[in-house]
């Protein structure tokens, strides 16, 4: 929360009816004629190239046909054979880049079958019944710790549950959910769907979830090795990059994840403080969220600042565009060299940059922006390892999550090799589980 040196950052900046219309579900769900309507426009390719740009291989054809034929219950169980956080993902995945990207009717009239909202709806259905779809195997007696409960650690979890092991999953914060839980913008889950969506998937049973415990503090690799017969390691990028820009200490700059974080846990929206002036420094997701969220909540200036150009931006053009049509600006070429303010901060000052052979210089023109409020979107580092061997600032993985110790497996943001997506993690985390048994079981 902010430091009481921050005057400019106060709560009630809109009464709370706005800010509950503000923070409505960005995309309205289908109601099944209209789910009907969309499943039609599917050509239900043979060669699917949908399938192949999706990072857990969902046969969508399939699928979108048993919607169509109106069994979105079947529709479902073929969505959660490959991707068991498949109603979490049809809300926060970027489609647009991935699956509907590739869609055939994409290329031919510039609108795709809308997947993900289709995903969402035979997720929807199958989920408001309750039953889970999955059913446990005969015990095996063999037992895994997962440590790490966002989406990697628990697709492993669930999918090793299903093979019949015992499982524990450690979690370091209160619940679990990962950045699921903590770390998407409110308006992309809402009605506490996040975790309605873990406890479901702990439905499957023989599942313990042990919270207040991470890896470093109270639990050690060398201890779970001794305890359990495979580790599995979804420990994600706990850790912010610094600006490196003079005076980032004061109060005022802030951690952009850790506010989506108080924004996702809070139970009053118009309690939470905000500034007047609030600039994003960063060009993903995460960038994104918090300035959106910063206009919802009633900042009257919010600007998002990009060191490099807008074809280089993590997030993409449609996150970009989300983020324009709620006002924020869009600062390309633009980096922080300092934090101007007494105590607090009232302005950041700002250098135009310029690539020359791949290498991001400054200009040396600069500038500077009214500033309450300056988040820190540029990206997350590794802050525990184990001692596991590193590449890239990551733990270094070799074909289905395999670490440099024997019986430890990684995945997720914080194992190297993938894109830093919800979708990636949780195929690398049913990867890795289909792994671990495959050596458990010999």
């Amino acid at each position: 929360m902010p430091n009481p040196m921050t005057p400019g950052i106060v709560p009630g900046r809109l009464p709370p009816s706005q800010i509950a219309e503000n923070f409505g579900d960005l995309h309205t769900p289908y109601a099944p004629h209209e789910a009907a309507v969309a499943a039609d426009r599917c050509y239900f390719c043979y060669d699917a190239p949908c399938i192949t740009a999706c990072p857990t291989s969902i046969d969508i054809p399939l699928f979108i046909r048993q919607i169509q034929t109106g069994t979105p219950e079947a529709a479902a169980r073929t969505i959660l054979e490959q991707n068991i956080l498949g109603g979490m993902c049809a809300r926060v995945c970027p489609t647009e880049t991935l699956c509907e990207e590739a869609c055939v009717r994409e290329a031919a009239e510039g609108k795709p079958v809308e997947i993900g909202r289709l995903q969402r709806y035979a997720t929807d259905v199958l989920m408001a019944e309750g039953d889970h779809p999955f059913e446990r195997a005969a015990p095996t007696g063999k037992a895994v710790a997962v440590v790490g409960a966002g989406p990697a650690g628990l697709a492993c979890a669930h999918r090793l549950a299903m093979k019949g092991h015992a499982v524990t999953l450690f979690e370091a914060k209160a619940r679990p959910g990962g950045l699921n839980e903590f770390g998407i913008a409110a308006y992309k889950a809402t009605d506490g769907f996040a975790s309605r969506e873990v406890d479901w998937l702990l439905g499957i049973g023989g599942i313990t979830v042990e919270t207040g415990k991470m890896l470093g503090d109270g639990l050690t690799l060398e201890g779970l090795k001794s305890d359990f017969d495979a580790v599995f390691l979804g420990v994600g990028l706990g850790g912010v990059n610094a600006l490196r820009a003079d005076g980032e200490d004061k109060a005022g700059v802030e951690n952009a994840v850790a506010f989506i974080a108080d924004l996702r846990q809070a139970e009053d929206l118009a309690a939470l403080p905000v500034g007047r002036n609030v600039v994003v420094i960063g060009g993903g997701m995460t960038a994104v969220d918090a300035a959106v969220q910063s206009k919802l909540l009633g900042a009257d200036s919010v600007t998002i600042a990009y060191r490099r150009s807008r074809d280089r931006m993590g997030a993409s053009r449609y996150e970009q565009d989300l983020a324009a049509s709620h006002g924020v600006r869009l600062l390309f070429n633009a980096m922080p060299v300092a934090v101007h303010g007494n105590g607090s901060v009232s302005e950041i000052e700002l250098e135009y940059t310029a690539e020359e052979d791949g290498a991001l210089k400054g200009t040396g023109e600069r500038f500077r922006l009214a500033a309450d409020q300056v988040f820190k979107a540029i990206g997350q580092v590794l802050t525990t390892d184990g001692g596991l061997a590193l590449e890239g600032g990551k733990i270094a993985v070799t074909g289905a999550g395999q670490t440099s110790v024997a019986g430890v497996w990684a995945g997720g943001d914080c194992a190297s090799g993938g894109d830093d997506l919800t979708v990636t993690a949780v195929a690398e985390g049913r990867d890795a589980a289909e792994d671990i048994h495959r050596v458990l079981m010999g």
